[in-house]
């Protein structure tokens, strides 16, 4: 169930693209052990990004969220952040400026994700899987 939406610029390859997707698939499923993964690409070109007001000032740099439960391990986040970085570098490289790629984590508990009309913190399966992820019973 985690979500991971990439916000970057315009020009890179299909092939490309396809390695990103698979790399972060398994950098977010190395950190959280959860099926259904999802990843949103939306691009822009470079008259359609501002830097402090200016259009097109500067290379474009990438801007990530990540939307999942939450996550107490830290060098499972870590590791994370360093193979999507990476990732992205690699498929935006001479396209965007990743030197300064920007991931922001949002972590939800489970009575604040909805999914098929319940909550996840109703459903006994994602709830041992956040407590054997996290070591303590989810919320």
């Amino acid at each position: 169930m985690p979500q991971f939406f990439i916000e970057a610029p315009t020009g890179v390859r299909h092939e490309a693209k396809q390695k990103m997707m698979r790399d972060i698939t398994a950098a977010i499923d190395a950190a959280y052990h959860i099926p259904d993964v999802r990843i949103w690409l939306r691009e822009y070109s470079p008259d359609q990004v501002a830097q402090d007001g200016e259009l097109a000032a500067e290379p474009i740099r990438p801007l990530c969220f990540l939307e999942a439960p939450e996550l107490a391990d830290l060098d499972a986040k870590r590791q994370m952040a360093g193979r999507i970085h990476d990732t992205i570098a690699e498929a935006y490289q001479g396209l965007a400026n990743t030197e300064e790629t920007l991931i922001l984590m949002n972590h939800y508990p489970l009575e604040n994700a909805g999914w098929a009309g319940r909550l996840q913190s109703d459903n006994p399966d994602i709830v041992e899987a956040m407590t054997e992820l996290n070591g303590t019973p989810a919320g």
